[in-house]
């Protein structure tokens, strides 16, 4: 139980990723709020948990929403009493567009949810760890927010965004107790792929290759571990820094 006692929130914890971070942290011990867009899906995440005699509390939050994430974050405090852990996993792909063919539309929903969804449910949190003397962020950021042909020119633009604030945020509160880490996995099967539209023929071509050296996908349930991991007090002495889980494609450039 290497998360008893603590209180965490989880976004984009109906499916995926945040699916699996949000199971394994209740089977730690801890209470955990599943947050997600799919309301439905993170009920049905809830139930599974409550069935394996963990607790936890679904919410509907559209990280875009000051308003859905002060209440994802009051709830948790409403609910089980404060707020230890946050996990900021809710994200989107764009359609692999290079920079010739980015919309500012597109631009501005992949950084909406993907950096400022995270700076949002950050800055809420803050408050509450700098009161406690302690609290631990968990940003999902890429191997594409470290390299520069994973992903279409906004997605790779809004992960490197969120590897700056992640090694920002650890420093500037480093002396508060508060720990800010980022996780980068590599090709991980989770349904992010339906987020996708308007696949761009050039930028797909461009990317084949590096996406062909890839050794093999991820699953979820890898990277919740490297989220328990940073949750928990055996991490106490890294931050403002990013765990890459990729099974080496990165280390061959």
């Amino acid at each position: 139980m290497r998360l008893e006692g603590k209180v965490a929130v989880v976004t984009g914890a109906a499916s995926g990723m945040g699916k699996a971070i949000a199971e394994l942290y209740a089977a730690e011990g801890a209470k955990v709020i599943v947050a997600d867009m799919n309301f439905d899906g993170a009920e049905a995440v809830v139930q599974g948990i409550s069935s394996n005699g963990g607790t936890a509390k679904a919410v509907k939050v559209n990280v875009t929403s000051q308003e859905d994430i002060d209440n994802m974050i009051d709830t948790a405090v409403n609910e089980f009493g404060t707020l230890d852990i946050l996990v900021n996993n809710a994200g989107i792909m764009d359609g692999f567009e290079p920079a010739g063919e980015i919309t500012d539309e597109k631009w501005d929903l992949i950084f909406d949810v993907n950096t400022k969804g995270v700076m949002r449910a950050t800055r809420k949190a803050i408050p509450i760890f700098l009161e406690k003397g302690k609290g631990v962020i968990i940003n999902t950021a890429s191997t594409g927010g470290l390299n520069g042909a994973h992903a279409g020119a906004t997605y790779g633009a809004s992960k490197h965004a969120v590897v700056g604030f992640t090694k920002n945020t650890g420093y500037m509160y480093a002396g508060s107790g508060i720990r800010c880490n980022a996780i980068a996995p590599g090709g991980v099967e989770t349904n992010i792929g339906s987020t996708m539209s308007n696949i761009s023929e050039f930028g797909a071509g461009r990317l084949q290759p590096v996406h062909g050296l890839m050794p093999r996908s991820g699953k979820s349930e890898e990277i919740a571990q490297v989220a328990l991991f940073l949750a928990s007090d055996d991490s106490s002495f890294i931050n403002g820094t990013v765990i890459v889980a990729d099974a080496g494609w990165t280390s061959a450039f």
